[in-house]
């Protein structure tokens, strides 16, 4: 099937057999939108021609964009009870903390690690905080960095109280206030192919990617990230996720029934 090729030549992603009416879902409606008369008329012309945006379109219509805030919550609880904290007292001679928020879709959750940032730990104020998200999705990003949300987003997983301090509202829609703007930094990255130059990070969140990939590439991710992580830095994963192979380099953390994993070594 010359889309499930595509699509795992491009990203690495694996659409199993079976999985036709997810392609013919997402894709009959692009087709419809670039003005092909059905779905075989634009593979066909896809077949015919060079790569080209409407290519990397197809990729991104087929990437799993699901999404909220605090997705999960016991993570999050984790995350401000248990990693930040650790963080916190690892970093406190440099007063230095860079987090990558990995396959961040439309920003609820990089946006959600900022809100954690600035509501749990005060203690933090003078520091030097980064929160780079980035995603294979043009059009997700673009919504990211608009930073804002329809009442149904705002209402999956943010609480009252976070949601008025944080955001204004902008006729029907709610947006991301600088405060919390202002952490995060959006970029396009195929975490399939090189990775930009980035310092040494504290925190990558990769939740809900690896499920998508084949093996092999789920642990060259993985092994990448391990060498991207300063020492006794933290990886999440999502909840179904394992190290697929990489638990030479990583440990297990548990807190109140979530578990992440952090870098082996001498921190």
């Amino acid at each position: 099937m010359y889309i499930r090729d595509l699509v795992h030549r491009r990203a690495a992603i694996t659409l199993e057999m079976g999985k036709e009416y997810l392609v013919e879902s997402r894709l009959g409606a692009l087709a419809a939108r670039e003005g092909f008369a059905s779905l075989p008329f634009m593979i066909e012309r896809l077949r015919a021609g060079p790569a080209d945006d409407l290519h990397r379109r197809i990729v991104e219509a087929m990437t799993n964009n699901e999404t909220l805030f605090f997705r999960d919550s016991r993570p999050f609880v984790m995350l401000k009870n248990a990693v930040l904290p650790d963080l916190a007292k690892r970093r406190a001679s440099n007063r230095v903390l860079n987090i990558w928020c990995a396959a961040c879709s439309t920003g609820q959750e990089p946006y959600s690690i900022a809100m954690l940032l600035r509501e749990q730990l005060p203690s933090l104020a003078g520091w030097r905080l980064r929160v780079i998200a980035s995603d294979i999705s043009r059009e997700a990003l673009d919504r990211a960095r608009a930073g804002l949300y329809t009442p149904f987003e705002t209402g999956r997983g943010l609480s009252l109280p976070l949601l008025a301090k944080y955001f204004e509202r902008r006729g029907s829609l709610w947006e991301i206030g600088a405060a919390i703007r202002d952490l995060v930094e959006f970029q396009e990255i195929n975490l399939t192919h090189p990775w930009p130059v980035f310092p040494r990070v504290d925190l990558i969140a990769l939740r809900n990617v690896l499920i998508y990939l084949d093996p092999s590439t789920r642990r060259q991710i993985l092994r990448k990230a391990a060498r991207l992580l300063a020492p006794g830095g933290y990886l999440m994963l999502g909840g179904s996720e394992t190290l697929s192979g990489t638990d030479d380099v990583f440990e297990p953390v548990s807190f109140e029934g979530a578990t992440c994993f952090r870098l082996k070594g001498p921190a």
